[in-house]
């Protein structure tokens, strides 16, 4: 579909110009420097009603430099790696550093946290897929889906497929790379009523494409999704139990770790400031990362400062056991790195699962919510209230979709009323959990 990637040819040309990057830093007298650069190849293609609507070939390439004069720090980055474009850019970055002020925090991570074992995790699997092997595969899964009775029309469906590889190095003698894929596919569709039109999608994503789902089952899933979706009301407005399905769920792990990260912290733009050992999820929860699980989304064996990676457990029987830092973050506020430059990852949860039937039961009347709209979270306060729309549930069980609706209620008080987890758990991203039931929010209908 694209011109040959050469991941490894690709790595070993990166490294040879980050080192080159390194050397030339200190010629010119930095004291410190950091490099990272990264190419990225893939194609997608999105076809609608039977027809191809495009066919992209992509290749992106970044290359940035740091660099520290005493306690000062100055950074620059180009979209071309070409060894004239590396060199302006350490120049750059040089002269920056000149200027700006000095600040304590700065500088490369510990030496003696760098990595020093590299495993294969298994998270490069290229794909070699033609153009009309490709199309196909999108037409098959929109085929399957506009054929279930009911589905009127089609926003389209498509499949991506890229490689890459990220190499980083330092000062300290660091220089490493790591190759990965991700292939995806997915549709989305739209049915109709007397009471107007209604759009549902599913998809799958994987690291290796003998993973993919059916393009049938795809289709059919989004059908059905669609379909469930027509005949919505407004739901009543009161306090209620509400459930999270899964894709939602990680979105509230989402908020948890954006209030955890170092640079939240040391800010004070976090609710969860000076919160290491407090209770903050019922003592049967426990969450955490594994960064070296094989073949994971988002498996690495150093962050982007070069630290090694980690089992981190940041939720412990409910406590929070430990905050979300990069090097520099640490620093601000006085710890350690927790080999988090880059964020979390492979999010997973312990806690007892339940089906998602007996979530219903025990929620007896609320709402399941599917999908969320707006931004409305306040990283700061905790205060969270979203646009929405689902099923509305009575006496345990689903009765009909719900929209135009919102949700409300604080972050912490949303965690404390956890009350239960389903066992549906969506393995698609970064973060794994299945439904979350919050035992009371505020629900806004008519």
């Amino acid at each position: 579909m694209t011109q040959a990637f050469d991941a490894a040819a690709q790595q070993a040309l990166l490294e040879s110009r980050v080192a080159a990057a390194l050397e030339q830093a200190r010629k010119l007298g930095a004291d410190a420097c950091e490099v990272g650069a990264s190419v990225d190849q893939g194609t997608g293609v999105n076809v609608r009603l039977g027809e191809v609507e495009t066919v992209e070939l992509s290749r992106d390439q970044g290359f940035a430099v740091t660099v520290y004069v005493g306690k000062r720090k100055g950074s620059a980055s180009s979209s071309d790696a070409g060894e004239d474009s590396i060199r302006a850019a350490v120049e750059k970055a040089m002269a920056i550093a000149r200027y700006t002020g000095e600040d304590p925090a700065s500088g490369l991570a510990d030496a003696e946290l760098m990595a020093t074992e590299f495993p294969d995790l298994k998270v490069h699997h290229p794909w070699h897929l033609s153009t009309d092997e490709a199309i196909e595969l999108a037409l098959a899964c929109e085929a399957a889906g506009r054929a279930v009775p009911g589905i009127t029309n089609s926003d389209g469906a498509g499949l991506s497929s890229g490689e890459g590889v990220r190499v980083y190095g330092n000062s300290h003698g660091f220089l490493a790379g790591l190759k990965g894929s991700r292939h995806s596919l997915s549709c989305m569709l739209i049915a109709g009523d007397e009471q107007g039109m209604q759009r549902d999608y599913d998809y799958s994503s994987v690291r290796d494409p003998a993973l993919l789902a059916s393009p049938e089952s795809i289709g059919k899933s989004a059908a059905e999704r669609t379909l469930r979706r027509l005949g919505a009301r407004r739901p009543a407005t009161g306090r209620l139990p509400v459930m999270f399905a899964p894709e939602l769920a990680a979105g509230l792990v989402g908020h948890f770790l954006n209030a955890i990260a170092g640079g939240a912290l040391y800010r004070e733009a976090s609710f969860l400031c000076d919160s290491l050992g407090k209770p903050l999820f019922p003592d049967w929860f426990t969450l955490m990362e594994r960064p070296r699980e094989v073949g994971a989304m988002a498996s690495a064996p150093f962050d982007n400062d070069g630290v090694y990676t980690r089992d981190n457990v940041y939720i412990d029987s409910g406590r929070i056991a430990s905050y979300m830092l990069s090097a520099y973050s640490a620093r601000r506020l006085g710890m350690t790195s927790t080999g988090n430059a880059g964020g979390a990852r492979n999010v997973r949860i312990e806690a007892p699962l339940e089906s998602q039937q007996h979530l219903l039961a025990r929620m007896d009347r609320g709402v399941l919510v599917t999908e969320l709209m707006g931004q409305g979270v306040n990283g700061v306060t905790g205060d969270y209230s979203r646009g929405a729309a689902g099923f509305w549930v009575e006496n345990g069980e689903i009765q009909y979709p719900v929209e135009e609706f919102t949700i409300a209620g604080n972050l912490n008080d949303m965690f404390a009323n956890l009350a239960g987890l389903g066992d549906d758990v969506d393995t698609r991203g970064s973060v794994h959990t299945g439904s979350w039931l919050i035992d009371g929010m505020t629900v806004a209908g008519g």
